[in-house]
This record gives C-alpha cells, sequence and structure tokens, in this order.
C-alpha cells in the first residue's frame, strides 16, 4: 500500500468524498458524451453495453445512469456533518445555521433557474424544476431535519416518508385516472406538477425534477447525513466503518429490490423503491472509495477526480455556459478531417479539466 499523500490544498476535506463526487460528476459532464461517441465510431461491444447502461429507461426499470443524480445528492447529504462540525466549532448559533441551509438551499434554485434559460425573460414557457433545484430542496429540508433530530428519529422519519410517498401514488384518486395508475402523467406527482408548477414541465404532464417527486429524494440526502456521522465517528475503526457502510447498503439495496415487486423502481417519479436501490448502491460506492483512498492510502490515482470534485458547481455550470467542445473544434481544425469526434469531445473536456485543475492549485471553490 502507497503512504504517498495527494496534495490536497483544502485539507480538511474528506479526501475519497471528493473523489467520489468527482467520480459521479464526470458521467454528468463528458462521460456520458464519450462513451456514446465511441459506440457510434466503434464497434466494440464493451461500449455498446455501456452506452446501454448510460442511458435512463423510458419508465420503469434501472441503470447505471440513474444512479448519478441520486448519488449526488447522497454525498450533500455526507458532507453535512463535516460543515456542520466546522461551523459549530466557529460558535455560530442554530439561527444562523438555518440561514446558511435555507440560503444555500434557495441559491441552488435560482441557478436551476439560470441553468434552464430563465434568463431570457420567456416566464411562461420557461422550465422552473431542475436538477439544482431538487438538490437545493433536497439538502435544504434534509439538513435542516438532521440539524433537529438523531439517528434513531431519521430513520423513523425516513421510513415515514418513504411509506407515505408509497402511500400517496397508491391511494390518493387523480381526476381523470385510476387510482395507483402508475402511468407517466397519470400519478399524484404529475397532478400536483401540473397545478402548481408554472411555465412548462419537461414531459409535458410531468417533470422527473417535479415538487412531488422531490420529497423521497430527501431520504437520499438523509442517509447521506447518517454515513457522514458515520465516517466523523471517533468510536468506530476505520474497517468497522467500511463494514458498517457496505452493509448497509446491501440492505438497503435488498429492501428497493424486493419493494420493487409492488412499487417500481422509477427514477422519473423517484419512486421509494428506487430511493432504496440509489441508497444502498450510494452506501457501497462510498465505502469502496473510503477503503481504498483514506484507509488503504491509495492516493494519486485520484487526482482526476478529486480535481473535478471539489469544483462540482463550476464544472456542472461551465459545461453549460461555455462551449469547451467548440474551443476544442477550433484548435484541433486544421486536423479535423482526420481526428475522429471522439478526440474531438475528449480534448473538450481535457480543457475544462485544466481549468478546473488550476482552480483547484490556487485554491479557487466556487460555494453557494
Amino acid at each position: 500500500m502507497s503512504d504517498t499523500t495527494l496534495p490536497d490544498p483544502s485539507s480538511e476535506r474528506l479526501l475519497s468524498l471528493d473523489a467520489l463526487r468527482g467520480f459521479d460528476m464526470f458521467w454528468i459532464v463528458s462521460g456520458e458524451v464519450i462513451v456514446h461517441s465511441l459506440t457510434e465510431h466503434t464497434q466494440i461491444e464493451f461500449f455498446q453495453t455501456m452506452k446501454a447502461e448510460l442511458s435512463h429507461p423510458e419508465w420503469h426499470g434501472f441503470t447505471f445512469y440513474d444512479l448519478i443524480f441520486p448519488l449526488f445528492m447522497f454525498i450533500s447529504g455526507v458532507s453535512f456533518p463535516f460543515s456542520l462540525g466546522k461551523r459549530k466549532e466557529r460558535g455560530e448559533s442554530i439561527s444562523s445555521l438555518h440561514s446558511h441551509i435555507i440560503k444555500r438551499g434557495l441559491i441552488l434554485v435560482v441557478l436551476g433557474f439560470i441553468y434552464n434559460g430563465i434568463l431570457s425573460l420567456d416566464f411562461a414557457n420557461a422550465r422552473y424544476p431542475s436538477v439544482l433545484g431538487r438538490i437545493g430542496l433536497g439538502y435544504m429540508f434534509g439538513s435542516l431535519i438532521a440539524l433537529h433530530t438523531n439517528f434513531k428519529s431519521r430513520m423513523v422519519i425516513c421510513g415515514s416518508i418513504l411509506l407515505g410517498y408509497w402511500a400517496a401514488l397508491k391511494l390518493i384518486p387523480v381526476p381523470g385516472f385510476e387510482t395507483g395508475d402508475l402511468l407517466p402523467g397519470h400519478t399524484i406527482s404529475g397532478f400536483v406538477d401540473r397545478l402548481l408548477i408554472p411555465g412548462k414541465l419537461y414531459k409535458t404532464v410531468r417533470d422527473p425534477e417535479g415538487l412531488f417527486s422531490t420529497i423521497p429524494a430527501v431520504v437520499n440526502v438523509l442517509a447521506g447525513v447518517m454515513a457522514g456521522d458515520l465516517l466523523r465517528s471517533k468510536s468506530k475503526t476505520p474497517y468497522n466503518k467500511v463494514r458498517m457502510l457496505f452493509i448497509s447498503g446491501m440492505l438497503c439495496w435488498g429492501i428497493g429490490k424486493g419493494w420493487d415487486s409492488v412499487f417500481p423502481i422509477n427514477k422519473n417519479l423517484w419512486t421509494s423503491s428506487f430511493a432504496m436501490v440509489t441508497i444502498g448502491w450510494s452506501f457501497m460506492l462510498l465505502s469502496v472509495f473510503y477503503l481504498v483512498v483514506d484507509v488503504w492510502k491509495f492516493q494519486k490515482w485520484t487526482l482526476f477526480f478529486v480535481v473535478i470534485g471539489a469544483n462540482p458547481l463550476t464544472i456542472y455550470l461551465g459545461m453549460q455556459f461555455f462551449d469547451f467542445q467548440g474551443v476544442a473544434e477550433i484548435l484541433t481544425g486544421r486536423f479535423n478531417e482526420h481526428m475522429s469526434p471522439i478526440l474531438v469531445e475528449s480534448f473538450g473536456f481535457i480543457l475544462a479539466w485544466i481549468v478546473l485543475y488550476y482552480m483547484y492549485i490556487k485554491k479557487i471553490f466556487l460555494k453557494v
């Protein structure tokens, strides 16, 4: 095992958590596009399989790509006990913590509006639900709950949310549709979104990032908070932490898979079974990253992901508002006739990574 420690400009951050966050963000901002391009321009069966896993099912079902979003929400929860601990050490009051949590959540919601194009001022046709909006709301409510509860209370709240959401989708009648009908647009989730959300919905009659289906996503954040508490614990050895994280993941995954038979795994609805399966995978991935990076100290390989994970908001917004691929095409213009689009797309991401690396070594971190 290597005893070389990766230089970390932000020494208070948990390195395995930044690496896992960067791994997650890589698939959002570039990994999926590169794999799809490799599939299109090669005949390699491995990439065909990866393409299938990097595409969302139309409705019920689960692929690796469905894990990316809930994993990020879980990670935001893991980070909370660490940031909370630092703020408490500085003597911040409860009201100050409330203000910080709510402010951060609402800023993410607003950034989601901007990401979706609200600055065009076409409010009637704007889409208001967003990935950032769900992260903001999930983080805000999850953190506020965590701030005032202990482990047992959080478990009760998580169970109540998931069971209550199941009951709502199965038992609350929706005008014009059969009670318990889980077809697209027929659920209470879609009905509430059509009733309350202005502008347009992503799928016209429903939105995968809508208001009602954000409720169970709060559980992903709370599960992350409990994982973060375990990682900060002084009473558990590192190997005990790894074991507890992994076993928790297997249990949650098993519950989700069993629940699937009566309440299908569905990212669009963020069903309770989907929440449990993704929480399970999140626990297991965290246990592996923590074991390899922070226990075994294999850290040099993490630099690629840590640089991304230390500035997730920068890369997410940057890839939306700055055309790195366009710059790559200009820089490689004379070679384009002989270069695969795969290389151009990869070069565009490399340019973005170089910007993040510069920010990393200069300790520039975009936070809300």
